[in-house]
């Protein structure tokens, strides 16, 4: 078995096609067992975030045509969308490429940290449906482990860099005194929670949560002095929302053109800053068709992104020294057990050749032949049929002029040192 990584990301694909190969987060355990059903898949994960939508399995060649497949008929979308966008990767390119996702590498913003998190979600999960076994679990061990020395013994996390960040550095563009601003964040994961810890950093005071079910909407609402409402008192606080960020797990919209229109009209047009970090996407493109409304979505965010990122450029070199070292040693046990594997299977084969021999010797022995006769016969018949695959395989390749069999062979039973 192959170890893969397939998927699409912000670099592979728009936000109008990451949102349509995104995965509900609800039926993300129905979703790994019906993967597991493919044919070639024994192991596998799935990750998908509002960047990448991700398939990190154990399968053979035929992996990506059934996943491509599987994708298409799963999400309805259109093959020429895929092949335009989708990656797949195999072995010590898989491994590198989890690895520098776990970190942060491969981010849109260089470093994030909630990435990591987001994969041992995906990885827990896969675990809970029973779809890791001893391959992935190794894969994802080793993974963490590299993740987590690439943010202990590097600067990759030490600016406030990230999309939440890059959020709120947009608004700052557009408002010169944030202190004056009312916001409006929609959904109440770890991003939004970002958002709300830098807007109280810019200075925004008022500040309230938007969330599908109260209780997690006034826990984090405690954490960062706001307010909490649920999704459906969006129409009676959106007016009074100079900003307005949202990135929950909707499969719908939820800030829809006629909504925003309304609101406006309370607002007698006072213009609205709209950021909609989820995928898929919270607010209706044709929002931004409005004229009194600036939207942006994640990969408006680029450009800000891209300046912050410099700093840590450095940081990035020396973590991918340390993903390249990660790579290594997670290759280097994977053939180390592939040797194991190899020498477990010699070993059993000749002590199965012995064993037979010897108990047709002991029998002999038992009958009344003689002891030494039978003795030198054990040794000569035990000898012949340890020999006789090893000799026609060497002669099949001095034929074939396979001359690195017969150097093989020689440095095997170090025939070019006899008396060692």
């Amino acid at each position: 078995m192959t170890i893969w990584a397939l998927g699409i990301n912000h670099k592979t694909a728009p936000v109008a096609v990451r949102e349509r190969v995104a995965f509900d987060p609800a039926s993300m355990s129905d979703i790994l067992k019906d993967l597991r059903q493919l044919r070639s898949i024994s192991e596998v994960v799935v990750l998908s975030t509002c960047n990448r939508t991700e398939i990190y399995c154990t399968a053979d060649e035929h992996c990506p045509e059934l996943v491509t497949r599987w994708l298409e008929q799963n999400h309805e979308i259109a093959q020429s969308d895929l092949d335009a966008s989708l990656y797949a990767l195999t072995d010590d390119e898989a491994v590198a490429h989890t690895m520098k996702v776990a970190s942060g590498l491969d981010s849109l913003v260089l470093g994030e940290p909630q990435i990591l998190g987001q994969m041992k979600s995906a990885y827990a999960v896969a675990q809970d449906a029973g779809t890791v076994g001893s391959e992935l679990g190794r894969l994802f061990r080793q993974t963490f482990s590299i993740a987590k020395r690439v943010r202990t013994d590097t600067a990759i996390g030490q600016n406030p860099v990230s999309v939440a960040f890059a959020a709120v550095r947009m608004a700052q563009h557009i408002f010169a005194d944030m202190r004056h601003s009312r916001a409006l964040l929609i959904g109440a994961g770890e991003t939004i929670e970002l958002v709300a810890r830098h807007l109280r950093q810019a200075g925004v005071e008022h500040i309230i949560l938007a969330n599908r079910t109260l209780a997690r909407g006034q826990n984090l609402a405690r954490e960062v002095h706001a307010e909490a409402v649920l999704l459906e008192d969006i129409p009676v606080v959106l007016p009074d929302a100079d900003i307005v960020i949202s990135s929950t797990a909707s499969p719908l919209p939820i800030l829809g053109k006629g909504m925003v229109e309304k609101a406006l009209k309370r607002r007698r047009h006072k213009p609205m800053f709209m950021v909609d970090i989820a995928v898929p996407r919270d607010i209706e493109p044709e929002v931004g068709s409005l004229a009194d409304v600036y939207l942006y979505s994640v990969d408006d965010l680029r450009g800000i992104i891209e300046e912050n990122v410099r700093s840590r450029e450095d940081a990035a070199q020396q973590a991918n020294e340390l993903i390249s070292a990660g790579v290594e040693h997670y290759m280097r046990e994977l053939k180390a057990l592939d040797a194991v594997s190899t020498l477990t299977d010699v070993r059993n084969y000749v002590e199965t050749v012995r064993d037979e021999q010897l108990e047709k010797a002991i029998k002999q022995i038992q009958n009344g032949g003689d002891p030494e006769k039978i003795l030198r016969t054990f040794a000569h018949t035990f000898g012949n049929k340890m020999l006789h695959k090893p000799m026609t395989a060497l002669r099949r390749a001095g034929a074939e002029g396979r001359r690195e069999v017969l150097d093989w062979s020689r440095e095997l039973f170090d025939l070019d040192n006899p008396s060692e």
